[in-house]
């Protein structure tokens, strides 16, 4: 009996060593297969960043770029599990439709529902999102921080960003090394992320999807900058006893009080940016900032508020925030005339 009994004591952990190395083989291979699926979706997809829309004017940015249709059953909002990475709490859950998203709640939640409005109206591919202002999510890790003015057991301000089952999210793409390098759609997404104040610019917040046409053609490989939540704020200098700099998001007084424009000269637009990758902002010309400058100025004052409507802004922060846009919307329109002004009194 004692023999047995020690035998036993010692395979358990035997047993146990032999599951984890069987499981860490089992997650490698599942990670090559993953990769492999992964270089031949890309090899065989159609690179995409920008299609030229012909409806700006009209576009509904209230809804978004996944429309009306797309909208989640919040009815019945399930956890599923936490995601990792990034500034904000994640969780991945399930609707009353069976549709998977991944929640963001926090301070990036209302900035990055505007953001990807206003870069979609133009004609860039984004994430599919919507603002839910109280939620519950079944059976999610719960904070009371978290309630804001929403009843007990709610979640205030939970962006829900989509993850269709058709759509496979690959790999990240970067901002120096991607197949629209040069053009002037990649410099418009530049001057746009400077409109933004988007001031976390990296390679990991880009995403690359790639989308079946449904005809057994080539898939799409849409290239989208798949996290905008560091948005709408500013970066500045504080002297607290010594220097630093602090970044703000989500701040529509310290948005509405930033520059944009610092200078046009020698047929370049210099922009009052601070954030990181300053490097992308080196060569933009008067025409790369003027072409985007055109296509944001079709949208209306009524559409520009609705982004913000839509991120369940106050009624003043809405017209904070959308003042300031057009104000910069603005700037960029008149870049060959303050030019000429600057070197006339140069």
């Amino acid at each position: 009996m004692n023999i047995r009994s020690r035998a036993g004591r010692t395979s358990a952990p035997l047993v146990l060593a032999l599951i984890l190395i069987f499981s860490s083989i089992v997650c490698a291979q599942q990670r090559r297969q993953g990769d492999a699926e992964a270089a031949r979706a890309m090899q065989r997809g159609t690179p995409v960043l920008w299609r030229e829309p012909s409806d700006i004017s009209t576009r509904d940015l209230l809804a978004g770029p996944g429309g009306t249709s797309m909208k989640p059953d919040a009815r019945v909002l399930i956890f599923l599990k936490e995601e990792t990475g990034g500034y904000s709490k994640k969780y991945r859950v399930r609707d009353g439709l069976g549709q998977e998203w991944v929640a963001k709640i926090g301070k990036e939640a209302q900035a990055e529902t505007a953001a990807v409005r206003l870069v979609w109206a133009v004609g860039y591919y984004t994430e599919i999102n919507y603002l839910l202002p109280c939620a519950r999510i079944t059976g999610a890790p719960y904070d009371a921080k978290d309630r804001g003015t929403c009843r007990e057991g709610e979640f205030a301000n939970v962006r829900l960003e989509a993850r269709p089952k058709q759509f496979k999210r690959l790999d990240e793409w970067k901002w120096s090394e991607n197949p629209f390098v040069g053009t002037k759609e990649l410099q418009g997404l530049i001057v746009m992320m400077a409109l933004l104040n988007n001031w976390d610019i990296k390679d990991t917040n880009n995403k690359i999807i790639s989308v079946a046409d449904g005809t057994g053609g080539r898939p799409e490989l849409r290239y989208i900058i798949s996290d905008l939540g560091a948005t709408f704020g500013k970066v500045k200098l504080d002297v607290p006893g010594f220097w630093r700099i602090a970044r703000t998001r989500n701040e529509p007084d310290d948005y509405a009080d930033d520059s944009f424009v610092e200078d046009v000269k020698h047929g370049q637009v210099y922009f009052f940016y601070k954030g990181k990758r300053q490097d992308l902002f080196d060569d933009i010309t008067i025409e790369e900032a003027s072409w985007i400058g055109r296509l944001l100025a079709q949208l209306s004052d009524a559409q520009i508020s609705d982004a913000f409507r839509a991120a369940n802004y106050t009624p003043a922060e809405v017209a904070t925030l959308a003042r300031a846009v057009r104000v910069r919307i603005d700037e960029l329109s008149n870049l060959t005339g303050l030019a000429e002004s600057r070197a006339r009194n140069r």
